[in-house]
């Protein structure tokens, strides 16, 4: 261990994330808005795949940066320099997202390879000879890896590009799901010690991006309503938008929300606990950008025809978060409610019978189904002690 790589990690103690976390957030309020607009702009099979692999492009970027502040100094100046030149190249794949699958191809991909593989090429020649240099060496191979098929996709157009770009994102994901396996270092599973994660720092984190991602729909809901003329029916549509967004809040930190880091701590692998968290996060998330296209509709169409790609995304959007907080349940307790199940059955049941509703009655059956969970979850709260967190082994 040299004294110079060793005083770039972060110290004993210092569980909270800093300054420097939250403003690195900051980017994330415009790559998501752009996110959903980018969905509004193509509510149709092939602009949800085109929004899901940019969207897994953008969180790939902000778990690595938030196990790089978990591991390194945010105080120290070269990381510093590190996670602001970060913020950068997302906030360049964000401007290049709307376009990302047409002209601004190789502006998105160049973006995003550089600042993957560049962030954490400089990190692993910092580390280089630490124990701790080994997770980031297992990072910079499997960006290496996803980006050859990033830059090849931006050469080509059309289908060609679309198939390349899910196998980037792909391969990234996969490895990390099967604890990032990487050649003559096995599998991080099997190596918790070179992570020594923070389950209080990462838990903070995990909370902050949530509730950066509930500021879209609010956002959204703040400017649809400010280029209307505020007639009744769409303040009526922004109220269902606001509670929706509410109950969102309430849904997620209730219980589970607030028990991650004990639940971390409490894992027998604390790195696939981690791993099965950032996947229930980005499940919720991706619900969220889809919530956030149905606000727009419903607030600019209270009472128009609702067409069908209008209807799916409007219910898609809660089905997906009910979904991922299931996982995240899961991974706190061990165990699923059939609050959360039977949500989801119901959203997927009533499809077919709002087909003739108007967009403000169809935004109404998700605000009940979600003020059903919170009054179950308060129901089967009370008068009970706090439940400790049980996580799967």
């Amino acid at each position: 261990m040299t004294s110079g790589a060793a005083g770039l990690l972060r110290r004993p103690g210092e569980p909270q994330a800093t300054f420097l976390e939250l403003f690195f957030d900051l980017v994330f309020v415009f790559a998501l808005v752009s996110l959903s607009h980018k969905l509004l702009d193509d509510l149709t099979w092939k602009g949800a795949l085109q929004t899901l692999v940019l969207l897994l492009a953008l969180w790939l970027v902000w778990i690595h940066t938030a196990g790089f502040t978990d591991r390194l100094d945010s105080e120290h100046r070269v990381i510093q320099v590190l996670v602001v030149a970060t913020m950068f190249g997302t906030l360049v794949m964000a401007a290049a997202l709307p376009e990302a699958f047409g002209e601004q191809g190789l502006f998105f991909a160049g973006a995003y390879v550089v600042t993957q593989v560049g962030r954490t090429a400089v990190v692993v020649l910092l580390l280089r000879g630490h124990e701790a240099g080994v997770a980031f060496a297992r990072s910079l191979f499997w960006s290496g890896v996803s980006a050859v098929p990033w830059i090849a996709g931006a050469l080509v157009p059309g289908t060609t590009r679309e198939v390349l770009w899910v196998l980037a994102v792909a391969a990234e994901a996969i490895a990390l799901a099967l604890g990032v396996p990487t050649p003559r270092l096995g599998r991080a599973y099997m190596r918790v010690a070179e992570y020594a994660i923070s389950g209080a720092h990462q838990a903070e984190r995990y909370r902050q991006i949530f509730i950066i991602a509930l500021g879209e729909p609010i956002l959204v809901t703040g400017l649809a309503l400010s280029r209307s003329s505020l007639e009744f029916d769409r303040v009526a549509a922004g109220v269902v938008a606001f509670a929706t967004t509410a109950l969102l809040w309430w849904i997620y930190i209730h219980r589970a929300g607030a028990l991650l880091a004990q639940a971390l701590a409490a894992a027998s692998d604390p790195v696939r606990a981690l791993i099965w968290s950032l996947y229930a996060h980005l499940t919720m998330i991706a619900g969220i950008v889809a919530i956030a296209v149905g606000v727009e509709l419903v607030i600019e169409h209270p009472f128009g025809h609702a067409q069908p790609a209008w209807i799916a995304v409007m219910l898609a959007g809660p089905a997906l978060f009910l979904a991922g907080r299931g996982m995240f349940e899961y991974g706190v307790f061990g165990r699923v409610s059939r609050s959360r199940v039977i949500g989801v059955l119901l959203l997927a049941a009533i499809a077919p019978a709002v087909t003739l509703l108007p967009p403000m009655a169809v935004a109404l059956a998700p605000v009940l189904v979600l003020a059903g969970i919170a009054v179950a979850d308060a129901i089967r709260a009370r008068g009970r002690p706090p439940e400790a967190p049980s996580p799967p082994h």
